[in-house]
């Protein structure tokens, strides 16, 4: 344009900088912005906002933060697209703090804040689980007579749903319907998963039929959600019909699909029927991720098909899909389990020199195969250098422990390591005691079991 004598103007020049800021090539933006000062033109709110977007889609919000200070010390103004920007850039990083001082600062002072500003502040303080903190701001925002919009509403939904609060994402849901906000897929697939992860599928088909019946099409997120939630409650087969309707509804699975089906039937031992979904899904040219293996496997140690198990596992290195420690977590549960307790360790070993960091389920399932291939001393070692390491040690890891000395009727070093557990802050649940006093009652020591059996009834365990 230049070269042909047309010259450019502020619209044209606004315009390149969007292009570079949405290219991430924030240099560039600014080389535009020094020329539109250059050629004597007054910069607006529009590039402005253009150049702080482009800094908070970098992720350097401070730079943006700074850059709004010097534009105000200039005495230039902004208006509320820049402000919610800035403000959904530190929501975008986490700063939902420097994001509500900020809607403070602004608020009637600069510009008035609009649904947003608040919508984006709210958003991120329901990922932070402060949702009641978000509610404060939602009725805040209608206080001022900022009318909430579909995106507000999701993101309390979603809120309440995270923290297992469904009353009050449905008691939301039914405000929705009343205001005629009108609710789109994402509003229905919040409230679908929440159900199903709570194992309510019957409360999550109800709202699937009222999403078929307002004209809103189920997606691939839909029939996912309601395929693990039957999975959860083992009706695999409602879960399979699931499964087999979205193709004919028009709706293709996607790996996570697969992933859900292939654990469902590994869960219940359908192994044969895991193994042919995972052929077929290879046939449709799915690639298949470190979840589907690490199921698969878990399936086929469940079933003692090591050999066939760890065939998997060289599979999934050449396929560049690296096994993670629940893959590995898997084969020496089975090989504990097997009583291959020498392989175990020396699986963890190689695990180790892979860079592999073990987990305290790991650790604990090699505590149970040592504990029940009567090596408690070797046991014990590996349990006293987790806690010298620091780890945080569960009711579970504890449990093992205390019946592996029980096997042996070693019951003061058992009672000691119930005080150990208690003095750690970690509470013996009812299976801990059942241990102890089972193990007292079958070597007569009736006083000591009987004096257990009192505690866990004060407890409430009984």
């Amino acid at each position: 344009m230049e070269f042909k004598g047309i010259a450019s103007n502020l619209v044209t020049l606004s315009i390149l900088i969007n292009c570079f800021s949405q290219l991430g090539e924030t240099s560039l933006s600014f080389s535009v912005f020094a020329n539109i000062l250059k050629k004597g033109f007054q910069p607006n709110a529009i590039t402005f906002t253009t150049l702080i977007k482009a800094l908070c889609l970098k992720g350097q919000i401070h730079k943006a933060l700074h850059f709004h200070d010097q534009v105000v010390a200039q005495g230039f103004q902004l208006n509320q697209v820049s402000y919610g920007t800035l403000i959904n850039g530190l929501c975008k990083v986490g700063e939902t703090r420097a994001a509500l001082q900020l809607l403070r600062r602004v608020d009637g002072k600069l510009v008035q804040p609009n649904v947003v500003m608040y919508s984006a502040i709210i958003d991120s303080m329901c990922k932070d689980k402060l949702v009641n903190d978000a509610f404060h701001l939602y009725s805040e925002m209608i206080a001022k007579n900022i009318s909430p919009n579909v995106v507000t509403y999701n993101t309390l939904i979603y809120g309440f749903c995270i923290i297992g609060r469904l009353k009050e994402a449905i008691d939301l849901f039914s405000k929705m319907i009343s205001e005629n906000i009108n609710h789109d897929i994402y509003t229905f697939n919040i409230l679908v998963d929440a159900f199903c992860k709570e194992g309510k599928v019957k409360q999550a088909t109800n709202v699937f039929a009222m999403m078929m019946r307002k004209g809103v099409k189920p997606d691939v997120v839909t029939y996912n959600s309601l395929m693990d939630g039957y999975c959860l409650v083992k009706e695999i087969n409602m879960a399979n019909n699931i499964f087999n309707t979205m193709g004919q509804m028009g709706v293709a699975p996607n790996v996570r699909s697969y992933n859900i089906m292939i654990n469902g039937f590994c869960k219940i031992k359908m192994v044969d029927e895991a193994m042919n979904l995972f052929n077929e899904m290879q046939c449709r040219i799915f690639i298949p991720d470190t979840i589907t293996y690490t199921s698969l496997i878990d399936g086929l140690c469940k079933s003692g098909r090591i050999s066939y198990a760890l065939e998997l596992v060289d599979e999934m290195h050449d396929r560049g899909q690296p096994p993670n420690i629940f893959t590995y977590s898997s084969i020496l549960d089975a090989l504990c389990k097997n009583h291959h307790v020498d392989k175990a360790i020396a699986l963890l070993t190689n695990i180790k020199d892979m860079g592999i960091q073990p987990n305290l389920y790991t650790y604990t399932i090699l505590i149970d195969g040592l504990c029940k291939s009567g090596r408690l001393m070797d046991a014990q070692k590996v349990f006293e250098d987790l806690l010298v390491k620091g780890y945080n040690l569960d009711v579970h890891t504890y449990t093992i422990m205390i019946k592996g000395f029980c096997n042996k009727g070693l019951f003061d070093e058992a009672l000691t390591m119930l005080s150990k557990m208690k003095d750690n802050g970690c509470i013996p649940d009812a299976k801990t005691y059942e241990v102890l006093i089972l193990s007292l009652f079958e070597k007569d020591e009736n006083d000591k079991a009987e004096k257990l059996l009192r505690e866990m009834i004060v407890r409430g365990l009984l």
